[in-house]
């Protein structure tokens, strides 16, 4: 419960746990957390963009906490879809999100790590469960300009893995999808 309130971010909790218990030292360990975790600095700003320019940020602190991966995607799904936005719609969003992940922690933490264990179909779903819900939301938002970007970062990122490192992998594919990115807008 701690890590899950103190690290509100699944893909960190998943990479953190994976790279501590598979020896990377704490100094590497730290640093790829973090390279991942620079994404969150551009998804208020891009949020904001996307409410256009009367959007109030007085409680922007509060709300930018719970702006993850899937609570980004889907604000930026609804303002697509015409929702207006408010501060009010983005807590509730992120509340929703942060509470459902925390009663989430504490019902394994209670089950215990082999609950699963005799229905195995169901122990692999939801183990896909985060990865697919996140790929729905991209997609949502997804444009053909992006395709390119995101192409080469799982391409980087694939090959890097299956090369041996899955740190190097994931750091690599972030490295990689940034400098498409960048080459796509210089481009453009």
């Amino acid at each position: 419960m701690v890590f899950s309130t103190v690290m509100y971010s699944g893909a960190g909790q998943f990479l953190g746990i994976t790279l501590v218990s598979g020896g990377v030292p704490l100094l590497v360990s730290v640093i790829t957390l973090v390279a991942m975790a620079l994404r969150h600095v551009i998804y208020g700003p891009t949020v904001l963009k996307a409410a256009g320019a009367d959007a109030r940020t007085r409680f922007a602190p509060f709300w930018g906490f719970w702006l993850t991966d899937e609570v980004f995607g889907a604000a930026l799904g609804e303002l697509a879809r015409g929702q207006r936005f408010s501060e009010r719609f983005m807590a509730g969003l992120g509340f929703g999100a942060w509470a459902a992940w925390g009663s989430g922690t504490l019902l394994g933490a209670l089950a215990g790590g082999g609950a699963l264990a005799a229905y195995p179909a169901v122990e692999a779903g939801l183990g896909f469960m985060l990865p697919a819900l996140f790929l729905a939301l991209l997609l949502s938002i997804l444009s053909r300009a992006q395709v390119p970007v995101i192409a080469v970062a799982g391409l980087v990122t694939t090959g890097v893995t299956l090369a041996g490192s899955p740190t190097a992998g994931i750091l690599l594919g972030m490295l990689a999808g940034a400098l498409a990115g960048l080459a796509r807008k210089g481009a453009a």
